[in-house]
């Protein structure tokens, strides 16, 4: 396992500020579909120079933080209702995914071809779409059924029709209805070929969006890696045998470019591991046993239960590549901020929206670990401290859950995970964490 030099990260405000030319310089040499190959797809950020969907002003730095955790707010209030086991679709975390920074992969969509961007999601089954005659959808970039001759829309009678939320039947096609915030979304169930990298996987079922309303429905599509039956290893187990990884690049890299590594192959050697949870009320989410956290060399006083597995009521710890910032249960945060606040000492604290330890003065910074069962992830700052572009403010870059969102559930964000390569093997049970400098 490589240890490089502690990891860069910044917040999106550097990612913006490239100058125009080069964001517009679609000759990118990492954004040709050719670099995805064998079973690794590149992935990249919403707002990498590959990417359509990238914003057309900058934001200040404060603004763009304010935004994250915002957008992380929504993505929160998703996964509280999985963990309630409310009745909410998993595609309704389309609308969440899209305002957290997001990484995503090309695919390959229909006969002949058609590529398409996917985000990640490890908290969702089901993919989506949007499609071509969408009435509502915000993208440009559709996928047109009309034009693969691999397409078919999926009968009522079809299995799959029972697992996706408010099935209807209309013509005998199985469609269905969701209702998030202030948006609605109409989907129909239907097959066709998907490409990722190399691998083709024939009749694929995913959701094709035909319709929807409000104000934040999302421009590009999504791939659930979930565990259930209708994610990509659900569909996919004699290709990939139910095991991948991915590793997330860093904000500030200028590739941008991370990658998802797809079936037990070439999969890392030396790898740290500990044991998936299945929770089997809450199918889809990845739970990992964390017993405790340390800043610095000192294991801070956190209570049992803020970090104790539960099925029935959904508490414990998930690790999610569609939240930004990790958010833990009040007492757990509370203990760690309070040991972070110690060691750094008397400097005055200023607050940024939900991050409420904040310092505009240099800071020397000890480091967090988090403790799983059979191993340890000890961050670098640079995967815990957020850096205004001026240099003057930094903040801690984690926070408790919010107020309005009646969570047990402690989650392991994007911004923790990068340039770390995370193995998801489920036939074992297991999942795995090494450093890697994937940016």
């Amino acid at each position: 396992m490589k240890t490089k030099s502690p990891f860069l990260l910044s917040l999106l405000l550097l990612l913006l500020s490239i100058s125009a030319e080069s964001l517009h310089h679609h000759h990118h040499p990492n954004c040709n579909a050719a670099a995805d190959r064998s079973s690794t797809l590149q992935v990249f950020h919403i707002f990498s120079p590959c990417s359509p969907f990238r914003p057309s002003k900058p934001l200040s730095w404060a603004d763009n933080v304010l935004q994250m955790q915002a957008k992380d707010q929504a993505r929160l209030q998703f996964l509280s209702s999985l963990v309630a086991c409310k009745s909410v679709a998993p595609i309704a975390s389309a609308r969440q995914l899209i305002q957290s920074p997001t990484f995503v992969v090309r695919a390959k969509i229909g006969t002949p071809a058609q590529t398409l961007l996917m985000a990640l999601d490890t908290s969702n089954d089901a993919a989506w779409i949007p499609c071509s005659g969408c009435v509502g959808c915000p993208s440009t970039t559709v996928f047109s059924s009309d034009k693969s001759t691999s397409f078919r829309p999926l009968p009522c009678r079809s299995p799959q029709c029972n697992q996706v939320p408010n099935p209807s039947c209309s013509s005998s096609a199985c469609g269905f209805n969701l209702t998030y915030g202030s948006s609605t979304v109409a989907a129909d169930l239907v097959q066709d070929n998907i490409t990722l990298a190399n691998d083709s996987v024939p009749a694929y079922t995913f959701g094709c969006i035909t319709k929807a309303t409000g104000s934040s429905v999302p421009p590009q599509g999504l791939l659930g890696l979930g565990r259930g039956p209708l994610s990509l290893l659900g569909q996919s187990q004699s290709l990939y045998r139910s095991t991948f990884s991915y590793c997330l690049p860093s904000f500030k890299s200028t590739s941008f470019s991370g990658s998802l590594r797809l079936g037990p192959v070439a999969q890392p050697k030396r790898i740290k591991y500990t044991p998936l949870l299945r929770n089997p009320r809450r199918s889809s989410l990845y739970y990992v046993n964390l017993i405790a956290i340390r800043v610095g060399r000192r294991i801070v006083d956190i209570p049992p239960s803020a970090l104790a597995f539960n099925s029935a009521t959904g508490a414990g710890t998930i690790i999610d590549s569609g939240t930004t910032f990790t958010r833990l249960v009040a007492p757990a945060y509370t203990a760690v901020r309070n040991e972070f606040r110690r060691r750094i000492g008397n400097a005055t604290i200023s607050s940024l929206g939900g991050f409420d330890t904040c310092y505009t003065v240099p800071i020397i910074s000890p480091t967090i670990t988090f403790m799983f069962a059979g191993m340890n992830v000890t961050l670098p700052p640079d995967n815990f401290l957020l850096h205004s572009s001026a240099g003057t403010t930094t903040c801690l870059a984690m926070a408790a859950a919010p107020d309005n969102v009646n969570s047990v559930l402690n989650v392991i964000a994007s911004m923790q995970q990068q340039n770390h390569r995370i193995l998801f093997d489920v036939p074992n049970s297991r999942m795995g964490v090494a450093r890697e400098p994937c940016s």
